[in-house]
C-alpha cells in the first residue's frame, strides 16, 4: 500500500490530532482500497496508508488548518526538522525573555503596591504607553498564536492558539478600552492587565522551548537509527574502486568495506573477512566474525579486517530501513488507554469558551465588586489554563521514548497496543529450541573406549577423525555438529568408502580399513555390535543431562561415544529468574523428548515443562492458558511457532531478526539473549505506569485547573487565579509530560543492556 509522510509544524495539542485525523477520515478513498491515518504528536507527523495522491492530502490538511510539508527522503526530514526545531527553540527563547523582561517589572510594580489603575490623565498617558509596548511585545512573542488561531477559524475549527489567543486579546483589549475611556468603566474596575498578556505569552513561550529541547531527547532512538545508513559506499567496478552516492548502487553491485566502515546496504561476503559490530541492530555487544557466504546488515561496522560483498537489498529495502519503519510506526499508533483523550479532544476546546464565557458572565452578573474586573480575570484564566496540550501528549510522548528504547536494546515493536499487552503478561511461554538453548547442536563430550572394546589403543584425535570423516555425507545436524567440532580441533579427515545412509538411525562406511558403524542405540543392537551394556550407566547420565550419545563401532566393537547437545544460552538461567522475580508464570514447550526438555528445563529453573508437542498442540496449550484466564505471551522462532504465536495475546519472535520474524510477530527480539526478553517485559510495564502517570497529571491538571481558574475557590479564600500563574502552569503541565516520559530512557535493565544504553 502507498503511504504518505507529511510534517506539520503547527499541530500542538490533542485537539489538532482529532481535528486532522477527522479531516483525513472524510477522504473518500478512489478504489476499494481503505485509507488510514495515524497521527504522530509527539513527532507532528501525519503518516497516510492507502493514498497516492500527495497533493490532495496536502490540500486536506490546508484546509483543515494544519498545513504540512510532504516526507521524501526521512533522513533527510529529521535532519532538517532537528534544526527548525534548533532554530524554534532558540526563538521561543528570545520570545520569551523579551515578554518577561516587560512584563516581570511592571507585575512587580502592581505587587509593591504602586497604582495600576487609570484615574488621571496622567496615568492614561503611562498606561497607553505600556499599551502600545505591549501591543508591539505580542505581536512579536505571540504572532504564531495568532497565525495557528486564523488557520483554524479558516477551517471552522479552534485549537490551542484559539485559546491563548482570546485570553491574552480580551486582558489587552479591556485594559486599553480602560486606558482611553475610563469614564465608561465603574472606578474600582479600572485596572489594567497589559502585564497579564506578555507574562502569559512569555511563560507559554519558554515551557514550549523547553518543550522543545526536551522533545529532542524523545526522538533520539530513530535518529540514531537514521543516522546508521551510510550516504555513500566504495563500489567495485572494472575501473577500480569508486565513491558513488548509496542511491546510485543497485542490487548485485560488489561493495569493498574497509576497518571502520559502516556497512552501506544488506549484503553476501564474496570475499575477505572481518569482525563486524552489530550492537546498534541487535544490542549484542560482542561482535560477529564474518566470511564468504554471510549475510550482513546495514549500518553495522566492521571493526578489522577488510572484505567484498555483493548488494542484496536496495537502500529501501535493508533490514535497517524495515526496522526504522517498524519503529516510526509503533510510536504513531494508538493505544487503548490513550483513545479516550482523542474523544475528549474533539470537543474539548469549544467546551472551554462555553465554559469560559459562562463562568465569567456568572461573575459579572451576580459576582462581587469590582465585577468587570472579576469577569475579565476569570475569563482569561479559564481560556489558558484549559490548554489541552499535556492531555494530547501524555500518550504519545511516553510510547514515543518507550519504542525508541526498546530499538537501542534490539526490541522491535510492531504497534503500541503490542507495548501495552506485555505490560499485562502474566504467563511466558518459551519454545525450548533457538531460544532457551542456542538452536545449534554441539559436542559436549567424547568417550573413548577403544582399548576397552576393540582392542586396539587409539588416541582422541583419531577416533574423531575417524567418527567424522563418516559423517562427511551425513546430512543429519547432529553430524554437522561432530564435523564442527573436528574442524575446531584441526583434523584431517579421510575419504570414506561404501558409504551407506540408514535412514533414522546412522550410517556406515569403509575407512581407513576399519568397518565403520556410527549411529543411535538401535543401530548397534541390529548391527549386533558388542560392548552396549558396559556403558549403559553413562548413557543414562549423560540423556538426565540432556545429551543425546552417538555410538562408534570399528570392525564390530564399541570404539567410541560422543554426546551432542544443543547449548543452554549463557543467560538463559538468569533471564528466567529475572522473569520470575517480575511474578510472571514461565513454561518451557518442546517437541523433543521429555527427558531432553526436563533436563534443559532443570538447568534454568523452570518447573513448568510440557514436551513432545506438536506445532498444533503448542497452538492448543497457549489456547488454554488463556481459557484459563492467563495473557500469555509465547515466544518461538516467528516461524515454525507460528500457530502459537498467532494464537497468544503477544507473540514474540526470538533472535531470528529475519524479516519474516520482523513482519509477523508482534514484538521482535534481534539480540539472541534470553535477558533482553525480561527486560522487553519490564520496559512494558514501565512504559504504562508512566503514560498513566502522564493521563493522570493531566487530567488532574485540566480538572482541577478550570474550576479553580472560574473561581469556584474564591467563596471559601478570597482569591481568584492570576492569568499570569494560569499561563505558568499550562506551560508547566507540558514541559512535565515530556520531562516525565524522557524518564523511561532511563529505565533499569539487565547490567548487559544498560552498559549499551549509555
Amino acid at each position: 500500500m502507498d503511504k504518505l509522510i507529511f510534517y506539520v509544524p503547527t499541530m500542538n495539542c490533542a485537539s489538532c490530532v482529532a481535528k486532522i485525523t477527522k479531516a483525513m477520515d472524510a477522504i473518500v478513498p478512489s478504489d476499494s482500497q481503505s485509507i488510514e491515518t495515524m497521527v504522530n504528536l509527539a513527532d507532528k507527523q501525519v503518516i497516510v496508508t492507502g493514498v497516492d495522491d500527495a497533493d490532495m492530502v496536502a490540500k486536506v490538511l490546508d484546509r483543515a488548518g494544519y498545513p504540512g510539508k510532504q516526507v521524501i527522503d526521512q533522513q533527510l526530514a529529521i535532519t532538517q526538522r532537528q534544526e527548525n526545531e534548533h532554530k524554534e527553540y532558540r526563538k521561543r527563547l528570545l520570545q520569551s525573555i523579551a515578554a518577561l523582561a516587560v512584563g516581570i517589572p511592571m507585575m512587580l510594580w502592581g505587587i509593591l503596591g504602586n497604582e495600576m489603575m487609570v484615574n488621571t490623565s496622567g496615568q492614561q498617558l503611562a498606561w497607553g504607553a505600556m499599551g502600545l509596548i505591549t501591543l508591539l511585545l505580542m505581536v512579536f512573542t505571540g504572532g504564531h498564536f495568532y497565525q495557528g488561531m486564523y488557520s483554524a477559524l479558516k477551517a471552522k475549527s479552534a485549537n490551542m492558539d484559539t485559546l491563548i489567543v482570546l485570553g491574552t486579546s480580551t486582558a489587552w483589549l479591556y485594559s486599553m478600552m480602560v486606558v482611553l475611556i475610563p469614564q465608561w468603566f465603574p472606578q474600582e474596575t479600572r485596572h489594567v492587565y497589559f502585564e497579564a498578556s506578555v507574562m502569559i505569552l512569555g511563560l507559554i513561550n519558554l515551557g514550549h522551548g523547553m518543550e522543545l529541547r526536551a522533545r529532542g531527547k524523545t526522538s533520539e532512538a530513530v535518529s540514531k537509527l537514521i543516522g546508521l545508513q551510510p550516504t555513500s559506499a566504495v563500489r567495485v567496478s572494472d575501473n577500480g574502486d569508486e565513491t558513488v552516492d548509496i542511491k546510485q548502487i543497485n542490487i548485485g553491485d560488489r561493495l569493498r568495506l574497509k576497518p571502520g566502515d559502516r556497512v552501506a546496504l544488506d549484503g553476501r561476503v564474496t570475499e575477505g573477512d572481518a569482525l563486524i559490530n552489530e550492537a546498534m541492530l541487535t544490542g549484542e555487544p560482542v561482535p560477529v566474525n564474518k566470511n564468504p557466504g554471510d549475510s550482513l546488515s546495514a549500518g553495522t561496522v566492521s571493526e578489522n579486517g577488510s572484505l567484498i560483498y555483493q548488494v542484496i537489498a536496495s537502500h529501501q529495502e535493508t533490514k535497517l530501513a524495515k526496522i526504522i519503519a517498524l519503529v516510526q510506526q509503533a510510536q504513531t499508533s494508538k493505544l487503548p488507554i490513550g483513545r479516550l483523550t482523542d474523544q475528549i479532544a474533539a470537543y474539548f476546546v469549544p467546551a472551554v469558551v462555553i465554559i469560559a464565557i459562562v463562568a465569567s458572565a456568572t461573575w459579572f452578573f451576580i459576582g462581587p465588586a469590582p465585577q468587570l474586573s472579576h469577569a475579565l480575570v476569570v475569563l482569561t484564566s479559564v481560556l489558558i489554563i484549559a490548554c489541552p496540550c499535556a492531555l494530547g501528549l501524555a500518550t504519545p510522548m511516553s510510547i514515543m521514548v518507550a519504542v525508541g528504547r526498546a530499538a537501542q536494546i534490539g526490541v522491535l515493536l510492531k504497534n503500541g497496543e503490542a507495548l501495552q499487552t506485555a505490560s499485562k503478561v502474566t504467563t511466558v511461554i518459551l519454545d525450548k529450541t533457538g531460544t532457551i538453548t542456542e538452536g545449534k547442536p554441539a559436542v559436549t563430550d567424547v568417550v573413548n573406549l577403544s582399548a576397552d572394546k576393540c582392542g586396539e589403543q587409539l588416541d582422541d584425535n583419531k577416533l574423531l577423525a575417524l567418527f567424522a570423516s563418516a559423517q562427511q555425507r551425513s546430512e543429519h545436524p547432529l553430524a554437522s555438529a561432530i564435523l564442527a567440532y573436528a574442524s575446531e580441533k584441526g583434523l584431517s579427515l579421510y575419504e570414506p568408502e561404501h558409504f551407506t545412509n540408514i535412514k533414522g538411525q546412522g550410517i556406515s562406511a569403509d575407512i581407513e580399513g576399519y568397518a565403520i558403524v556410527a549411529g543411535n542405540e538401535k543401530l548397534m543392537t541390529e548391527k549386533g555390535i558388542d560392548g552396549l551394556d558396559s556403558v549403559a550407566s553413562l548413557v543414562n547420565e549423560l540423556a538426565a543431562k540432556g545429551k543425546t550419545p552417538i555410538y562408534l563401532a570399528l570392525d564390530g566393537q564399541l570404539a567410541a561415544m560422543v554426546a551432542v547437545a544443543d547449548p543452554i544460552k549463557p543467560d538463559a538461567k538468569a533471564a528466567i529468574t529475572a522473569m520470575l522475580t517480575q511474578g510472571l508464570k514461565v513454561v518451557l514447550l518442546s517437541g523433543d523428548n521429555k527427558h531432553t526438555a526436563k533436563a534443559v528445563a532443570s538447568q534454568v529453573g523452570i518447573i513448568d515443562v510440557v514436551a513432545e508437542v506438536s506445532p498444533e498442540q503448542k497452538q492448543q496449550l497457549v489456547l488454554e492458558r488463556k481459557q484459563a484466564g492467563e495473557v500469555v505471551a509465547m515466544v518461538g522462532d516467528g516461524i515454525n511457532d507460528a500457530p502459537a504465536l498467532a494464537e497468544a495475546n503477544v507473540g514474540i519472535a526470538m533472535g531470528s531478526g529475519t524479516e519474516i520474524a520482523i513482519e509477523s510477530a508482534d514484538i521482535t527480539l534481534l539480540s539472541e539473549r534470553v535477558m533482553t526478553l525480561a527486560d522487553t517485559f519490564i520496559l512494558s510495564k514501565a512504559a504504562m505506569v508512566n503514560i498513566k502517570q502522564n493521563l493522570f497529571g493531566a487530567f488532574i491538571y485540566n480538572t482541577l485547573g478550570i474550576p479553580i481558574a472560574a473561581g469556584v475557590l474564591f467563596p471559601v479564600t478570597g482569591w481568584l487565579l492570576s492569568p499570569v500563574v494560569a499561563g505558568a502552569a499550562m506551560a508547566l503541565s507540558s514541559l512535565t509530560v515530556v520531562t516525565n516520559a524522557n524518564r523511561l530512557r532511563r529505565v533499569k535493565l539487565s547490567d548487559s543492556q544498560a552498559t549499551l544504553t549509555k
